[in-house]
């Protein structure tokens, strides 16, 4: 099983990798592999504790930006009951954009849920897809950089600007997080500085994406709970959640800061030093 030790390490661990983009479903694969936990990943009960801190992390993010939520989502309703979107109505526009970029991960995360699966039992692959995910977060970075047209308009107005071309792309680039060892925050960043969007933006628009996609994985799974079929194991995910929520707040907090003067460059290099290590620990225990 889990022990509330190991509950609240990889409640704290989610909480955590969930926002830094350096991918939580990587260092719970990784971790247990180091630190020689006797835990079968593809049991009902993990599964079930990973969606239980999703969920509570999803539910930070929702209360964190709450006031942003409910101008989106009346921005929503308004362009239902006028069957159209103002040109100058932004939090409409950008309730939509945040509708299909969420849409590919969802789609494919269905699609694919049982393969997928299986790569919980590859920590050495996820190793390896940690190295890849660091690189990815570097190369952004790059083109970042390269870039020469900026622009005027900065915050919620030059996200609504997107596209939705622009925004399925985003959501096509977050998609690749449903693999362990690439992060979501780091896809979906990385997507949203390739349309534009600076560090700060990209962001916002990544931890507002974030909140339905994990919300919905979370709800579809959390029946699942009756699986947990002794009551120690509750207690257990219950433990990791309320970790997870912490951890959250504190790493929303503080990101939402970071990104406004900062990059993801230490982020790509810790994901790649962090990746070589695991990989050739694993091998060393193998």
């Amino acid at each position: 099983m889990i022990t509330y030790y190991q509950a609240i390490v990889f409640g704290l661990l989610q909480g955590v990798t969930e926002l830094f983009p350096i991918s939580s479903l990587g260092h719970s694969v990784i971790l247990p592999s180091l630190l020689r936990w006797n835990i079968d990943q593809n049991a009902p009960f993990f599964l079930t504790f990973l969606v239980a801190t999703h969920f509570a992390t999803a539910l930070v993010l929702f209360l964190f930006f709450l006031s942003d939520w409910v101008k989106i989502l009346r921005g929503l309703g308004r362009s239902f009951k006028n069957r159209e979107i103002s040109e100058d109505d932004k939090y409409a526009k950008l309730g939509w954009l945040l509708v299909i970029a969420t849409i590919p991960a969802g789609i494919l995360g269905l699609l694919l849920e049982k393969t997928l699966k299986n790569l919980f039992a590859l920590p050495i692959l996820v190793a390896f897809v940690l190295i890849l995910n660091g690189l990815m977060l570097l190369f952004a970075e790059r083109l970042r950089k390269n870039k020469t047209n900026i622009s005027t308009v900065s915050g919620d107005k030059q996200i609504a600007r997107l596209t939705y071309v622009q925004a399925i792309k985003v959501g096509l680039l977050q998609s690749v997080a449903l693999i362990p060892g690439f992060s979501r925050t780091g896809a979906s960043m990385t997507g949203s500085l390739l349309v534009g969007l600076n560090n700060e933006e990209a962001a916002r628009f990544s931890f507002l994406m974030a909140t339905p996609i994990i919300a919905a994985a979370a709800v579809l799974k959390l029946p699942e709970l009756s699986l947990a079929y002794e009551s120690v194991v509750l207690g257990q995910i219950l433990t990791g959640a309320v970790c997870a929520a912490v951890a959250a707040y504190f790493s929303v907090k503080f990101l939402t800061k970071y990104f406004r003067t900062k990059n993801m460059t230490p982020f790509g290099m810790y994901c790649i030093s962090a990746g070589i290590i695991s990989f050739l620990l694993i091998i060393n225990f193998i």
